[in-house]
């Protein structure tokens, strides 16, 4: 079962109605957004605890830096708690029946499921997302969980392998691994952080997660409370709101913990990986993307500019995956170009809530004036501007520059906004060429009537993922989800996840006694 997102109208119609029908519902007075703000603490040894440091945080809408709730803040030494307590309780959770990890995971995505409308609406408030985003999130929450009740027997099960030695029989074990480190980010919060938790707990292992407190609800707080209402044993999961300034690498170097779960900025997960290095602790690392879209010389151009279009756009352009470079054969390069720019121009800005939104607020001020930085030294490097971007409260419009070199600071910067790059290409081996020349290797997309050349090409893109006559911005749960060079370490998805998150044991028999030379 998985979930692939694709430029599809008839989707896109359906995402559309369902916010509409929200947004209906909202005015009707059916819609309880005060559901979840009483909830506004840590979660660790299966109760709700205030943070024991002086400072608070505000978590805002970024629409309009309106309060959406007021925390305290957890302290080091809460944190040092929680891995201890994970620690002993995942000894107990270890041993517990895969029918009841199955039943666990069950009811949390029943819990989901019941505050849908509750968790879309949160997502859409706190994160800054389109409606679309929001229900695109919470049904890709859904598929991991229900994946990972797939996972439950992995456990446990033993495969027997053959021996050189006269009389011997050996035994492969799959075991939990023990405590795994969550780190989680902004954007995708709750998808990206229970991709790590599900399956780390569905194959019996015990969670100390740290959501980015901007989006403390739903990177963190609502999954405790789904594991609560599920009835997950104490101290299995352990959610702590706080931020570097309270725990430093608290997360990284305490001595618990035997893998990082991390999905971030490239410099954060090199830090997380030397840390990890020095201590021999695995990681999962999903980093940045530079991720290209070729349009090659016998290309559908319709057919990429509306793909082409989802892939930039969707959430603003804050997804590891979406487009970075549109890289287009000079043939198709013009009119490639005209018809981006137009529908670019024409795509509903604003609030995120109202259903006809596409492109919503970045996430907060600081993140936006780094973009608009950006723009005005790419402007003043002479680089041509094919669509200028207005800033309208905390929303940037989408922005695109053309006649790019590869080599031009923007074209190898991850804007993780509404700005983009068109570069033209002589020759479509020229194209395979420029998309390689980057430091990431994450996402990637080719169009073209050739199928078959696609997937040619596409097996020359140093990435972990090429789609053909797609754009970039792709997921699934049975998929191996990851990246090459400076965008990752590691596979989410299954069975992959399920190397990550287990320990291989060789137990072997001697059924008769052996002769030794000496």
């Amino acid at each position: 079962m998985y979930i692939v997102y694709k430029l599809n109208y008839i989707d896109i119609l359906n995402m559309i109605q369902t916010a509409v029908k929200y947004i209906c519902l909202q005015h009707k007075g059916v819609f309880k957004m005060e559901k979840f703000k009483d909830l506004n603490k840590s979660f660790i040894n299966g109760e709700w605890m205030e943070g024991l440091s002086q400072r608070r945080y505000n978590i805002l809408n970024p629409y309009n830096n309106a309060v959406i709730s007021n925390v305290s803040l957890a302290t080091s030494k809460q944190l040092e708690e929680s891995f201890e307590i994970a620690k002993n309780a995942q000894k107990g959770w270890a041993k517990t029946s895969a029918e009841k990890r199955r039943q666990v995971l069950l009811k949390v995505g029943e819990f989901l499921q019941e505050n849908r409308n509750e968790i879309v609406e949160m997502i859409s408030r706190e994160t800054g997302g389109s409606l679309i985003k929001a229900n695109v999130e919470f049904q890709l929450t859904m598929e991991i969980v229900g994946e990972s009740t797939n996972m439950v027997d992995e456990i446990y099960q033993m495969h027997e392998v053959p021996s050189a030695i006269e009389h011997k029989v050996n035994h492969i074990h799959r075991l939990p691994l023990g405590v795994i480190s969550s780190i989680s980010p902004f954007n995708f919060p709750m998808n990206l952080s229970m991709r790590t938790i599900a399956p780390a707990i569905a194959l019996g292992n015990a969670v100390v997660h740290k959501p980015d407190v901007q989006v403390g609800f739903t990177g963190g707080i609502i999954i405790a409370a789904a594991f609560e209402y599920a009835g997950l044993p104490k101290g299995v999961f352990n959610m702590i709101l706080t931020d570097l300034e309270e725990i430093g690498d608290g997360m990284l170097t305490n001595p618990i913990p035997k893998l990082i779960s991390f999905t971030g900025s490239t410099p954060v997960g090199q830090h997380i990986g030397a840390i990890a290095g020095k201590n021999l602790k695995r990681v999962a690392l999903e980093l940045g993307g530079n991720n290209p879209f070729i349009v090659l010389s016998d290309a559908d151009v319709d057919r990429a500019v509306d793909a082409a279009i989802f892939g930039k756009y969707i959430h603003q352009g804050q997804i590891c995956m979406c487009i970075n470079r549109i890289i287009v054969h000079k043939d198709l390069y013009e009119d490639f170009t005209a018809k981006f720019v137009e529908r670019a121009k024409a795509l509903p800005f604003g609030d995120q809530l109202d259903p006809k939104t596409i492109i919503g607020p970045l996430v907060n001020e600081r993140q936006l004036e780094k973009v608009q930085q950006i723009i005005e030294e790419t402007k003043a490097a002479g680089v041509n501007v094919a669509l200028e971007g207005k800033r309208i409260s905390n929303v940037l419009t989408p922005t695109i520059f053309r006649d790019v070199q590869n080599s031009d600071k923007i074209a190898q910067t991850e804007m993780f906004s509404p700005v983009v790059s068109i570069i033209r290409t002589e020759t479509d081996e020229e194209a395979i060429d420029i998309a390689n020349d980057t430091i990431y290797g994450l996402s990637s997309a080719i169009f073209t009537s050739d199928l078959e050349k696609g997937e040619r090409l596409g097996l020359q893109i140093d990435s972990g993922m090429t789609h053909i006559n797609d754009q970039t911005v792709n997921d699934g749960t049975n998929i191996p989800f990851g990246g090459n060079k400076m965008s990752g370490l590691g596979r989410f998805g299954s069975p992959w996840i399920v190397e990550e998150f287990t320990v291989t044991k060789w137990i072997s028999l001697q059924t008769h006694y052996r002769e030794y030379p000496f």
